[in-house]
């Protein structure tokens, strides 16, 4: 959890019944809200809480997620049946990318289990277990409150569960529960407190001491972080492991931003060979290779094509360790993993120089390697183009900037830009559901303003169709992003791996619908549509004014369909590859 779990309940709030009793575990987080109705107003005299409005419920579960990303924490409430179903795509991407949601949703009354009756919002049964299962396939816990007595146990459970595991949890609560108390609710309620590590000291001295024995031998070791580093107090562990070992230090594409990238051990992502300028040969080349919190799916492994071998690795996960594809030990919490490491490990530079001796360029800064020169003077005018765009991003990023990419090109052309330091850096890229970043947008930017940080989001014009009613909900709560919705007509990532007719969509006129939803002025919102370099730069310039600063930014980027990234094209053929293969033999 960021900043660990005790700062989470700084204040008291009276747990005068089941639903303020729940909350009160979660308070000190903005939770997102869909129609609840009744228990809602409970929550309402909750002063600790802030609640969201979401337009719907798959966005209100896509809000949790980004707003969890941020604050280590978030927490979706939903109607029953036809809320909670419609919620469950964003609770398994929640348990894809390993965020502690917290969903609570409404329930049948108490006596409707027993009496066979058959409720609206259901599938027309009398079984009112359906949402209760489906929502156990996607959390690691999941209740259903139907005694007052339980509930104190039950939401303990599941809380609990979900920060130990960082997996969401489900609370279903009986609607006709919701606003009663119990003797067993403690009022004022203790603060919600677990000590989250589960180390066994023998395990982890064994560990430690197979580690050693590997990176004494060692000449060239290297760092790699995944994207598992991001909960909790993992970030500093890894950064004194690293200062520790004093070896080349990378990220996988989905672990960007875990790592300094103004850091002198920084060597870049790696994605095998669409990885920055000298980090795949560094990683594959390296004698032992560390992979702490990394996943390996077909797409962070480019369709499989890496060339990272087991026997060269110490595999890290967030519970056990193993040692260049052979032992294991179980039951170690690797933040505990990192810092006993670190005490003990060598000192090794040798790949960090020989990074350096393949990427040293005099031409032009590293910051600007992936992008072209600036346009000669007069060309202003001419089509804008995917590079130049990103030319333009580099120049404005900041300390105090944070950048969400959407599934697609974004992906590729975001993981390029060097983060300055304080910036950070998110993305889908397990569960990968088009749609998601529009409500990702709303939660993450809320929590990043807290902080007096500013979100720049990347969403294709596809991805946009599916889940812009939220970009009102921003104007509503007064979050300012800035959305450059790149619009090229098309799923782009898609054509690149299978192409189609069902790859075109029906082109909007994105500007006017965002205009759209300032009805009678309500909302502040700056939008503007650019097609030339000139256009864009003066778009950045107004939206990133003081009179901008509190505004929704919404900048529409016109760009032919095939006007993406090489990085995008490998992709897919890789992808392609991989999703052909023909069945094993039988």
């Amino acid at each position: 959890m960021c900043g660990g779990i005790k700062t989470l309940h700084n204040k008291v709030v009276r747990a005068s019944s089941v639903n303020a009793f729940a909350a009160s575990n979660c308070r000190k987080h903005v939770l997102l809200w869909c129609c609840v109705l009744c228990r809602l107003d409970e929550l309402l005299t909750n002063t600790d809480l802030k609640m969201i409005w979401t337009t719907n419920e798959l966005n209100a579960g896509y809000a949790a997620d980004g707003f969890c990303r941020r604050q280590g924490v978030g927490a979706a409430v939903v109607t029953y049946g036809v809320g909670g179903l419609s919620l469950i795509n964003a609770v398994a991407g929640c348990y894809s990318e390993d965020l502690p949601v917290i969903l609570i949703s409404g329930g049948p009354n108490s006596n409707d289990f027993a009496a066979n009756h058959t409720i609206h919002h259901t599938i027309g049964l009398p079984d009112l277990g359906e949402q209760y299962r489906a929502f156990k396939e996607f959390t690691c816990a999941a209740v259903v409150i139907q005694h007052l007595s339980e509930a104190h146990h039950q939401i303990d459970y599941a809380i609990s569960e979900a920060l130990r595991r960082q997996k969401p949890a489900y609370i279903e609560v009986c609607c006709n529960l919701a606003g009663l108390t119990d003797p067993s609710f403690i009022d004022p309620p203790i603060p919600f407190a677990i000590n989250i590590s589960h180390t066994n000291e023998q395990s982890l001295k064994a560990a430690v001491d197979a580690a050693v024995q590997v990176l004494d031998k060692s000449i060239k070791p290297v760092l790699l972080a995944g994207p598992r580093l991001r909960p909790r107090g993992r970030r500093e562990a890894f950064l004194e492991l690293a200062k520790a070992l004093q070896c080349g230090v990378a990220t996988t594409a989905d672990g960007k931003g875990i790592f300094p990238e103004d850091d002198e051990q920084y060597i870049g992502y790696y994605w095998g060979g669409i990885s920055s300028e000298g980090t795949c040969e560094t990683v594959e080349a390296a004698d032992v290779v560390i992979a702490i919190g990394c996943v390996w799916t077909d797409y962070s492994t480019m369709g499989y094509s890496l060339l990272l071998q087991p026997t060269k690795v110490i595999s890290v996960g967030p519970d056990r360790v193993t040692v260049k594809g052979g032992e294991t030990f179980g039951c170690i919490d690797c933040e505990v993993f990192m810092r006993a490491l670190a005490n003990a490990a060598p000192t090794r530079r040798a790949s960090l120089r020989n990074h350096r001796r393949m990427t040293e360029t005099y031409e032009q800064p590293a910051a600007f390697a992936h992008w072209p020169a600036p346009a000669p003077a007069g060309s202003g005018d001419a089509k804008l183009t995917t590079r130049a765009l990103f030319r333009h991003i580099q120049e404005i990023l900041t300390g105090d900037t944070c950048v969400l990419a959407e599934t697609g090109d974004s992906w590729f052309n975001t993981v390029k830009l060097k983060l300055p330091a304080g910036a950070d850096y998110a993305i889908q890229m397990r569960y990968g559901s088009i749609g998601w970043s529009v409500g990702a947008t709303l939660g993450y930017s809320l929590a990043a303003q807290a902080e007096g940080k500013r979100l720049l989001s990347f969403i294709g014009d596809g991805s946009f169709q599916v889940t812009a009613q939220d970009v009102s909900t921003m104007m509503r709560f007064e979050a300012n992003p800035v959305i450059f919705l790149i619009n090229n007509h098309g799923y782009a990532i898609e054509i690149l791996i299978h192409d189609g007719p069902y790859n075109q969509i029906q082109n909007w006129d994105y500007t006017a619908l965002v205009r759209a939803m300032r009805h009678n002025g309500q909302g502040k919102l700056f939008t503007a549509r650019v097609g030339t370099e000139d256009e864009l730069a003066e778009a950045l310039s107004k939206a990133l004014s003081p009179e901008c600063a509190n505004h929704v930014v919404f900048i529409e980027v016109l760009l032919e369909t095939d006007d993406c990234s090489k990085e995008l094209l490998e992709f897919g053929a890789r992808v392609a590859s991989a999703n052909s293969r023909p069945p094993n033999p039988q």
